[in-house]
């Protein structure tokens, strides 16, 4: 992983102990100076900016997709699998998960901390999930708490992005839309299109064959999305 300095444009510090692709890497919000990577190798590393080494290991049976902290913890940890789970961790307590959220049919590609005690997942069996961690335990894998499932976009091979902002939930599709759900309500409640572009021309045209939507986001405190595809494309989107 490398840190950059947004002020200058510079990298400043690199951390190098994964053995294989790091898939992702967040930083606590109630603790600036620590994060977290997720890597093919099978591990979560846990680190502080101002050490060279990292500060804890989480092995995991599968590779690690995605990892995410709880924004009213630094002690929460989230993480999705290749073995189609979801595993919760308690900081503290880190040899062994809090929980393990089972219901996925595929790799989980996201997740995401809608509330402190509701995760959504994505994962490429099409679906996306929503958790109430107040329904697991830790004796065991938990597939109970899934309260709902969202159908409606196209995810079977590739990452195609998740964001949560105030109930909302958005993620791209392979079909190079973006969909946009509730937090209640199993189907999309609307959806954009992306135009495709010819990368001679710079023109959109109707084909689209093989494009998708890889990355969105929602910008804090407003309804603004914004989206980004395979193509480079991007796209600042906005709900009315």
């Amino acid at each position: 992983m490398q840190i950059w300095d947004v002020g200058t444009g510079q990298g400043f510090s690199q951390y190098l102990e994964h053995q294989k692709r790091a898939w992702s890497v967040d930083f606590s919000q109630t603790d600036p100076m620590k994060f977290a990577s997720g890597s093919d190798d099978c591990s979560v590393k846990l680190w502080s900016i101002n050490e060279k080494s990292s500060v804890g290991t989480i092995w995991n049976p599968a590779n690690v997709c995605c990892v995410q902290f709880s924004a009213s913890s630094g002690h929460m940890l989230a993480f999705g699998s290749a073995d189609y789970k979801v595993y919760c961790y308690d900081l503290r307590h880190d040899r062994t998960p809090w929980c393990t959220l089972v219901g996925h049919e595929k790799a989980v590609s996201y997740v995401k901390f809608l509330d402190a005690n509701t995760i959504v997942s994505a994962s490429t069996d099409n679906t996306l999930k929503l958790w109430d961690l107040n329904k697991t335990s830790s004796t065991g894998s938990v597939s109970g708490a899934c309260t709902l499932t969202f159908n409606g976009h196209t995810n079977k091979k590739n990452f195609v992005g998740l964001s949560v902002f105030d109930g909302y939930i958005a993620c791209g599709s392979e079909t190079n839309e973006v969909y946009s759900y509730y937090r209640s309500l199993p189907m999309p409640i609307t959806s954009y299109k992306f135009g495709s572009i010819d990368p001679i021309s710079g023109h959109e045209t109707g084909y689209d064959i093989g494009q998708f939507v890889s990355s969105v986001c929602w910008r804090r405190k407003s309804g603004m999305l914004v989206a980004a595809n395979s193509t480079g494309s991007m796209k600042l989107l906005e709900m009315i």
